[in-house]
């Protein structure tokens, strides 16, 4: 929480009016009084949800709430003693002890109270769930009398937060953020504020109002879908998207928000303390445990049996869940590596919790593999076909500005360790680890990527295909509590980039870090540029001077660059998480680099894999060992100067294993990486797809002289013209015009030294 306090009688006189005019300024207040002898007390702070509160105490003054040049917010203020009176441009009402006026954050309200006076007013963001799904903020100012249900309710909550607002903690305030936005939203749509607005927009309010309560009779259907809601108001699914859309919302996630609710409800209350788990979740409308598990955590920062034994359980939810290292886990000695019980904290495959289907696998220095790929790393968790993780994933660019990407944050801090003493993760690429070859450290950085994993799938044999569903990603936020709550990434214009030899402006050779802010608000997410700077010479704690960009995760020396904060102005960029490497471990005896992709998955770099999406890629070894990283917030088709916008993530995966002779024939027939989307099927192609095999000794080497778009575009080609004589049985003259009429080949990139062109094959174009 962030807060003030001011109190006119730590001021000479004369400084007294003065004094209490700017600490009212602060919180958007103007007082109107020029008594030279006014007393004031105020205390103010604002929540983790950015409610405000702010409590006046005072002698007879008057004050106006003008809250119009912030972002859109209710008000309200409770008269905690005396009475006053409030007026707006086209209302006027008088209250009592107990009571309270209230209105929207476009209605200025002038207060003027008649004697002392103690009072609490409150600020809460729009942009709230419960606020911008079910109301629409009033544009005059009403009443709401302590005698009322809702009133008496409101009016005893908010004085406890009055009388206890010099002593609240953020644990305590939680509760209070969980039902003061309900109670308003009670508060407006039983005072019908909607019918009153007339025309158009009261006729939709109205309309979003019955849907509403159609939805909480019906949250326990688990069938509950648009069209059922829709015919029961004679409206169409698509207008009712819309009514939805308009207070930047969607009928699923609503509904999703309202069971959880529900839910928490249920798990905290002593009258249902005798059922399980799964009766009350399957009772309001959910159909599957894990995702339900997925859903509560990543709501309430706790598991559905965990908040059930909390003691929070009968007052709120707790706080959000802290990405990075539990605090509670385990450190792991590199012996029980080969035991993935030690290392996830969940039980045995082998015992009887088998039957857990939701596993969690941080990013710490015992669960990633940084730089390379091998058959030989043991699993860093075992699961079976079917089973969800929710999976840690750092970026190996977070040193690039580590006061946003790194500090504070343990998990990070723990991969990212190094002193002169040595490092949390010694090997960082598949380079000789004595840095015989190049000196630049131990792996050499031939391969860069944090890959988490691996992890091995019960069953899965050279031959079968794994299919990894991406089910959810979210940024991975800054935990250093200057920029809390922020998550950032950085691209780098590196010397591997596509564009470092066709330079206009000197000096030529140089290398720019640029450092993004993404903001995830849902249905805008955007990313802006902070700053960029030029690399300088980087001297590491090992004593290794690195003039160029060549070893990952060298920290940058903030004394050594010059920030460019006047960079990319007014340029806003569509956010599209997805992960850059999902690989399975090649059948390979030695480290494999983890920068060029092949047919095994890796460093593919195609935009398209991200939340909704799978990717399906061939088993290369008993298990298949799959491992992800690399997260980006957004990439162009090329990934032109070298990265993306690389940022860390959480991602909720599921993983599907597709038997050789039992999987449908063109997955069966699959040997290289293919993305399915939604609407689409992407086939990945390479400048040379199997480069281990086919490039000899040197292929590691090899791989990155060969690079072409003429062979990545003849790789994707022959894929596609195959997949579609798969699927759809077409002749190879049909499937050669239809490539030419309807599918749209494009570059993936040309920055991982074995280039990659995509064909994108519309799922629409078999409609019929």
């Amino acid at each position: 929480m962030t807060g003030v306090r001011l109190t006119t009688n730590a001021y000479p006189h004369d400084q007294r009016l003065q004094a209490w005019r700017f600490a009212l300024q602060r919180v958007s207040l103007e007082l109107e009084s020029e008594n030279e002898d006014i007393y004031g007390d105020l205390v103010s702070f604002t929540s983790g949800q950015k409610i405000q509160f702010v409590r006046c105490t005072g002698t007879a003054q008057a004050i106006t709430l003008d809250f119009r040049q912030e972002a859109r917010c209710f008000w309200l203020v409770l008269l905690l003693e005396g009475r006053l009176g409030a007026t707006s441009a086209q209302s006027a009402v008088e209250i009592g002890e107990g009571d309270m006026v209230y209105g929207g954050g476009d209605t200025r309200c002038r207060i003027a109270t008649e004697g002392d006076f103690r009072l609490l007013i409150v600020k809460v963001p729009h942009s709230l769930p419960a606020l911008k799904a079910r109301s629409q903020l009033p544009n005059e100012i009403s009443d709401l009398v302590a005698d009322t249900a809702v009133g008496r309710m409101m009016s005893n909550l908010l004085r406890t937060v009055a009388d206890t607002i010099l002593d609240i903690s953020d644990d305590q305030i939680r509760p209070v953020e969980l039902a003061l936005p309900e109670m308003i939203a009670a508060t407006l749509l039983d005072r019908a504020p909607a019918k009153q607005l007339g025309g158009a927009a009261g006729g939709r309010a109205a309309i979003l109002e019955r849907v509403f309560q159609s939805i909480e009779m019906r949250l326990s259907d688990p069938n509950l879908n648009t069209h059922q809601i829709a015919a029961e108001h004679n409206i169409s699914p698509r207008y009712l998207q819309k009514l939805f859309e308009s207070h930047g919302e969607s009928f699923g996630h609503y509904v999703k928000l309202r069971r959880l609710e529900r839910c928490r409800l249920d798990l905290g209350s002593p009258l249902h303390a005798q059922r399980s788990i799964s009766e009350i979740l399957f009772q309001w409308g959910f159909n599957d445990s894990a995702s339900f598990s997925r859903a509560f955590r990543e709501q309430y920062g706790m598991s559905p049996r965990e908040y059930r034994k909390s003691p929070e359980a009968a007052t709120g939810p707790v706080a959000a869940p802290r990405r990075g290292r539990p605090e509670k886990a385990r450190d792991v000695k590199l012996e029980d590596r080969e035991n993935p019980s030690v290392l996830t904290g969940l039980p045995s495959l082998d015992d009887a919790a088998r039957s857990r289907r939701h596993h969690f696998l941080p990013a710490r220095p015992d669960t990633i593999h940084w730089g390379y790929f091998s058959r030989s790393l043991p699993p860093a968790l075992e699961i079976r076909s079917g089973d969800y993780v929710t999976i840690e994933t750092l970026t190996h660019h977070a040193n690039d500005d580590a006061e946003r990407m790194i500090e504070g944050d343990a998990g990070a801090e723990a991969v990212f360790h190094w002193t002169a003493e040595g490092k949390a993760v010694e090997r960082r690429g598949a380079g000789p680890f004595d840095a015989s070859a190049m000196g630049r450290g131990a792996g050499e950085g031939f391969g860069v990527h944090i890959c988490t994993g691996p992890i091995a799938v019960e069953g899965a044999r050279p031959g079968d295909v794994i299919e990894v569903r991406i089910l959810d990603m979210e940024n991975r936020p800054s935990q250093n509590p200057r920029f809390a709550g922020r998550a950032f990434g950085s691209n780098v214009a590196a010397y591997w980039g596509y564009h470092y030899n066709d330079l206009l402006t000197e000096p030529k050779q140089r290398e720019v870090i640029t450092i993004y802010e993404i903001d995830n608000e849902p249905g805008r997410a955007t990313a802006q540029a902070v700053y960029s700077y030029r690399w300088t010479p980087q001297l590491d704690p090992s004593g290794v001077v690195h003039e160029r960009y060549d070893y990952p995760g060298v920290p940058i020396d903030p004394d050594s660059i010059t920030r460019n904060f006047d960079v990319l102005r007014d340029v806003t960029i569509p956010v599209r998480p997805h992960f850059g490497v999902v690989a399975l471990a090649p059948a390979h005896s030695e480290l494999i680099d983890s920068v060029p992709p092949a047919n095994f998955g890796g460093n593919i770099d195609n935009w398209r894999l991200g939340a909704g999406a799978s990717v399906f890629l061939p088993v290369g070894v008993p298990g298949g060992l799959l491992s992800m990283g690399d997260p980006h917030a957004s990439q162009g088709d090329s990934e032109l100067c070298g990265t993306a916008i690389e940022c860390s993530m959480t991602a909720v995966i599921q993983v599907i294993l597709h038997p050789a002779k039992t999987s449908r024939k063109y997955i069966r027939d699959i040997d290289y990486p293919m993305i399915e989307t939604k609407d689409e099927w992407v086939i990945m192609g390479f400048s040379s797809p199997e480069y281990l095999k086919d490039l000899g000794t040197n292929a590691q080497s090899e791989v990155y002289k060969q690079s072409s778009i003429d062979t990545a575009m003849r790789d994707a080609f022959r894929k596609a013209r195959r997949f579609l004589m798969t699927l759809r049985d077409l002749t190879e003259d049909e499937a050669i015009s239809l490539l030419s009429v309807a599918v749209d080949f494009g570059i993936s990139q040309v920055a991982n030294g074995n280039w990659g062109v995509h064909a994108v094959i519309r799922k629409s174009l078999f409609a019929a």
